[in-house]
């Protein structure tokens, strides 16, 4: 019974051995989570670091020029189409965007206060046509009337007295026709002037062309003198479209590189995908001295119907001509891009954060760029120097330069 009372349990043992086993059960699981993330890392794709380039949008014809320069398109025949005449604006039969030809009615003022006058200027030509009849008919009759004097006066049945009185009344009558005939001169330059007052009422087209601008409308008083309170001098803006050029200022320090004559390559901003050949027509014999500048004017080779005037350009000179072909757009991209593997020329496209290899055609060469062919699009990513390893899939990532 003694015995049994001495025995006892180690409580304290017990429970450091169950600390011991629950820290290596928690070291293990650490073991167990790092292992499963060290394998997961090394089941992922390695990323490489790369830098990259674009595929460009360039053009053959690019390669040849010299100097660029900016401008506007402007018609070399332009006017302000208006009237000698003062007065109320009546018709007008042209809109903007209208084609008229040369000498055609684009309008008429009000004329009923000329046309009267011409009216009464032609009623005084007949006036003076009836004066001259009857003055040449008193004429005739003096004539006649001096010839039978005569005849009398030899007969001696009349005095010398009479005879002085027929000549004096013929040489009356001939002075009378005279100033009949001044008087319907005059009537009919009276009646010329009357009809150059009409005709100046009628507005016609100074040369073929088109309507730019319309500039008074039916009701408003035309006037050569537009400072006149609610008055217009112009009626409507018209251009020659077959004038229209390209000028550009040409700085004074570049005018050795450009000649008259020289091949030039212009491109409206209106109209980006177009590109149009010309050639300078002429020079301005004089610096503009506030900008350093010369004006050069370009004309284009063909006319294009899409170009008005005022439209924004850019000019290329060029050092030689360029045919249609070298004026089409082709893809282009740095020659780093371009790699060698098994007897193609290749390039790397990035695409979702990997790489596909592409085979491509190499082309001529345009400047600091190649020109190229294949599956590829302009604004495509592409690896610079690829590496000799790099493969279909490898993951990237693109690097600032």
């Amino acid at each position: 019974m003694a015995d049994l009372n001495n025995l006892t349990i180690d409580r304290a043992a017990s429970v450091a051995s169950g600390r011991h086993r629950r820290r290596w059960l928690v070291w293990l699981a650490v073991a167990l989570v790092a292992a499963a993330a060290a394998a997961f890392w090394l089941r992922q794709p390695r990323v490489s670091a790369v830098q990259a380039v674009s595929v460009v949008t360039a053009y053959p014809s690019q390669q040849y020029v010299v100097l660029n320069a900016t401008g506007y398109v402007v018609a070399q025949r332009k006017a302000a189409v208006a009237s000698k005449a003062t007065g109320r604006l009546e018709w007008l039969g042209v809109a903007e965007g209208s084609r008229v030809k040369s000498n055609e009615i684009i309008a008429r003022l009000d004329h009923q206060d000329v046309s009267a006058q011409l009216d009464q200027a032609g009623a005084a030509v007949k006036v003076a046509q009836s004066a001259i009849d009857q003055s040449e008919a008193e004429l005739w009759e003096a004539g006649e009337s001096l010839k039978r004097t005569r005849e009398l006066l030899a007969k001696g049945f009349i005095s010398q007295s009479a005879l002085d009185t027929a000549i004096a009344r013929e040489v009356r009558a001939r002075g009378a026709v005279a100033g009949a005939r001044s008087s319907l001169a005059q009537a009919k330059a009276g009646q010329h002037v009357a009809q150059v007052a009409v005709d100046y009422t009628v507005i016609r087209a100074p040369f073929e062309g088109v309507v730019l601008t319309k500039n008074a409308n039916i009701g408003d008083i035309v006037t050569p003198f537009s400072s006149a309170a609610d008055s217009k001098g112009a009626v409507v803006t018209m251009a020659d479209m077959t004038t229209l050029e390209v000028e550009a200022d040409v700085s004074e320090a570049s005018l050795a590189k450009v000649k008259v004559g020289m091949p030039c390559e212009i491109v409206l901003d209106a109209l980006p995908e177009a590109r149009f050949r010309g050639s300078i027509s002429r020079m301005v014999p004089t610096v503009d001295r506030a900008k350093a500048t010369v004006m050069t004017k370009i004309r284009f080779n063909e006319l294009d119907p899409r170009v008005l005037p005022e439209m924004s350009a850019k000019v290329s000179f060029l050092s030689q001509d360029v045919t249609p072909d070298q004026q089409k757009p082709v893809l282009a991209v740095s020659p780093d891009a371009l790699a060698e593997r098994d007897g193609k020329t290749v390039l790397f496209a990035i695409r979702e954060g990997k790489v596909e290899e592409l085979a491509v055609t190499r082309g001529a060469k345009l400047g600091d760029l190649v020109a190229i062919t294949g599956q590829v699009k302009a604004g495509d990513k592409v690896v610079q120097k690829p590496p000799a390893a790099l493969q279909t899939g490898a993951a990237v990532k693109i690097e600032s330069k």
